[in-house]
């Protein structure tokens, strides 16, 4: 089997992710976050099942289990330890060349390798960002994340894609790239709780 080289690194995405879980106070887990009907406790529980499953995609373990929905996701008791040491073995998992060959499996869906790593990062970036807005953290992305993400987020469709995305929100035309990529992904970068 070819090996590709790793295209990107998930380091800096799952060390924001790990600063924004650090800061979050137990009296904001029922707050609201950008996604519709879905508290910060959710999220954090949704984050805790992603980690593991992009985790396992790298290594090509395929679980054969389907995801909760978010809304539902429950928060293990141990998230504020498991939650970063998740993202951990997510970038060591990610650096192995054998990551980023043939296809893989993560939430029932198979695709290329290189795809499923960039929906990975989507989700690390997109909901750390739902979380920090959600509880007044700050956040920042590169434009090596932004350059990915722009390329991932190209293809979807401008009406949404049910449980993943919703209808592609209108921007300013001085929007910055981060608020677009937003946009793109059914939110609004003015969004508040």
């Amino acid at each position: 089997m070819t090996t590709a080289a790793p295209a990107f690194d998930f380091a800096v995405a799952a060390d924001r992710m790990a600063t924004v879980v650090a800061g979050i106070g137990d009296d904001q887990l029922t707050g609201p976050t950008p996604c519709p009907g879905v508290p910060v406790g959710a999220l954090l529980g949704h984050v805790a099942g992603l980690t593991e499953a992009f985790r396992q995609a790298a290594t090509k373990e395929v679980s054969g289990s389907q995801p909760p929905e978010v809304a539902a996701s429950e928060l293990p008791a141990d998230w504020r330890t498991l939650i970063p040491a998740r993202l951990d073995a997510l970038v060591a998992a990610w650096r192995e060349q054998a990551a980023w060959a043939g296809e893989t499996e993560a939430g029932g869906v198979t695709a290329p390798a290189p795809a499923m790593a960039a929906v990975a990062l989507d989700e690390l970036v997109i909901h750390g960002w739902d979380l920090a807005r959600a509880t007044g953290l700050p956040y920042d992305v590169t434009p090596g994340e932004l350059e990915v993400l722009e390329g991932f987020l190209a293809e979807m469709p401008a009406e949404g894609t049910p449980g993943l995305f919703g209808p592609v929100q209108p921007v300013a035309a001085d929007a910055s790239r981060f608020d677009r990529v937003l946009a793109r992904t059914g939110r609004r970068a003015d969004w508040s709780a």
